[in-house]
């Protein structure tokens, strides 16, 4: 907050943020978790410089380039280094992630690298093909977390340049080409399972068409890479046949789990996502 809160202009806006995060940032700063804390709020610079080939190259290479299915290893395997990374639906589900690891005492170190975009996987301010690439060349993690899709179903540029609306099978075939292309970048850095998150259904009944074809697209590039992907499906647990609610029972009780824009997780459905993602960890990892 005081750094959103400095880069602000001058007025009162900015001047009641940073009066909040004056106070705010002192107790987070003497907590024990303060170097957690810096770690899962690293969010993408704008001036990072990003590598790799970007979507455009993808749509041309992507049969040919597809990274080698991984088989299941025969035991659990060591988790030293998570990386948990996405649009704004990954926040705070980071957070919720690291917190139950350290909970458990498990030596893992949780690295949180959302990125801002209005336009998700169809050119927002960066290349998700691009930044997929430097983020397994920078982060070297052995599994990564992927929740994103919150601002998909804009026109995409196809094989010709022509651009192709939202939600045929022309558009979902390039859409499947880009959640591959970043899968197979994830695992050719290195990265020994992918855990990527479906969209639970939206409370706008416009955007399901979209959700269907961005989880389909998760889904069939997933299948595509054999067991080096899991998907974690958060519709049954939070949209029980595809039908939106803004709260579910928790533990007897009667709970809150969606943000008022009917879109994003709040921090307690948050934390019941990052329990199904551990499941699906556990299957694979030791920590």
């Amino acid at each position: 907050m005081r750094k959103a809160a400095d880069e602000l202009d001058p007025g009162l806006g900015r001047d009641i943020i940073k009066a909040v995060a004056g106070p705010a940032g002192w107790v987070s700063d003497n907590l024990p978790f303060a170097d957690t804390r810096r770690d899962l709020t690293s969010w993408l610079s704008p001036d990072q410089q990003l590598s790799g080939s970007g979507f455009q190259a993808g749509w041309r290479q992507s049969r040919s380039r597809r990274a080698r299915d991984t088989p299941a290893a025969s035991t659990p395997q060591p988790l030293n280094r998570l990386l948990v990374t996405g649009d704004s639906l990954s926040t705070p589900l980071d957070i919720e992630i690291a917190r139950k690891l350290a909970d458990q005492g498990a030596g893992v170190q949780v690295d949180a690298r959302s990125a801002p975009g209005d336009r998700d996987l169809q050119f927002g301010p960066v290349d998700w093909a691009q930044l997929s690439s430097t983020q397994a060349a920078n982060d070297d993690p052995d599994a990564v977390v992927l929740f994103i899709g919150a601002n998909e179903g804009y026109p995409m540029p196809g094989a010709n340049g022509a651009q192709v609306s939202c939600c045929g099978p022309q558009w979902e075939a390039i859409f499947r080409s880009r959640v591959g292309q970043m899968m197979d970048n994830y695992l050719r850095g290195g990265a020994q399972r992918i855990y990527w998150l479906t969209i639970p259904t939206q409370r706008d009944p416009a955007r399901k068409p979209i959700a269907d074809a961005v989880n389909l697209a998760i889904q069939q590039a997933s299948a595509e890479r054999g067991a080096a992907v899991r998907v974690v499906d958060l519709r049954p647990t939070f949209t029980p046949g595809d039908s939106y609610r803004d709260a579910m029972t928790i533990d007897g009780k009667e709970t809150i789990v969606r943000e008022p824009d009917g879109i994003h997780l709040n921090e307690e459905g948050s934390s019941l996502a990052a329990d199904l993602v551990l499941q699906a960890v556990d299957k694979d990892f030791d920590y």
